[in-house]
């Protein structure tokens, strides 16, 4: 059920994966089967800097929204457009659900896109039941067990039947991030039948997030992976990735992850 991740193997979208692997681990479960519409997987980060100076973990994230269970409390995280900076301190562990693109939907009150760049007490989503929860996932050391919680609340709070649009938008963004000859709107909106007005206004209500920004994102994640692996003929990735040249790639990846791609190939931030 579980897999573990550190260093090269933390999941894609992680900064820097060799500086962190000293630092924590990322641990990854499946949803059930009755989640498994709604939830890409549960994720549980384990650290301990105790002693050292802490650690700035920084995640370049995905067109996904999260349920996060923390020391201070549970929270809903919006898609984060840029990269999320998170400071690891002392030792100890949250709990993360992410919901797959259009999954989050079910639970929200309205369009996914007013959460965009919002974290959120899980509380105004969920009601009070997610603050007395979790404590008890926290105290957790097994996995299973946290997820085994965790699993309980949400499926309770399932609707009757999957939304058919919630799925259709999960399958249009896996395509979108697994195939790098998608780089333009009017591509996606062909591939699925879809005109490209209407493809906006799923994204809006279900993710968060237009279908510009998810291309662009998925070309980010190559290259900071392909940045993370070792030496990279950026002109060949850049093509590769659908940019004009190697200079559209590199202000792009600047703009976002803060640093040019070379140097961040070098560790630096």
């Amino acid at each position: 059920m579980e897999r573990n991740g550190g260093g090269r193997t933390a999941p894609r979208g992680v900064l820097h994966p060799e500086q962190g692997a000293s630092r924590f681990t990322v641990t990854t479960a499946p949803p059930g089967p009755a989640l498994a519409p709604y939830v890409e997987y549960h994720w549980i980060v384990r650290w301990d800097v105790t002693g050292h100076p802490p650690y700035d973990s920084q995640v370049l994230s995905h067109p996904n929204v999260h349920l996060v269970f923390e020391p201070t409390g549970p929270l809903v995280y919006g898609v984060i457009r840029g990269v999320y900076t998170r400071r690891l301190v002392d030792a100890g562990q949250v709990h993360g659900v992410r919901f797959l693109p259009g999954g989050f939907r079910a639970f929200a009150d309205g369009p996914v896109q007013e959460l965009t760049d919002r974290v959120l007490p899980a509380g105004t989503v969920f009601g009070p039941d997610a603050d007395e929860l979790c404590p008890r996932v926290l105290a957790g050391a097994e996995t299973d067990a946290m997820v085994a919680l965790v699993e309980d609340f949400l499926t309770a709070r399932l609707p009757a039947a999957p939304d058919p649009q919630a799925a259709q938008v999960a399958a249009v963004v896996r395509e979108m991030t697994a195939d790098h000859t998608l780089v333009r709107v009017e591509q996606v909106a062909a591939r699925f039948d879809l005109p490209p007005r209407t493809l906006q206004r799923l994204f809006a209500e279900y993710v968060g997030v237009g279908p510009k920004a998810v291309l662009r994102r998925a070309r980010l994640h190559e290259a900071a992976q392909r940045a993370d692996s070792g030496s990279v003929d950026w002109a060949a990735l850049a093509a590769d990735l659908g940019y004009s040249d190697q200079a559209h790639l590199t202000r792009d990846f600047t703009a976002v992850v803060g640093v040019p791609p070379s140097r961040y190939s070098r560790g630096e931030r």
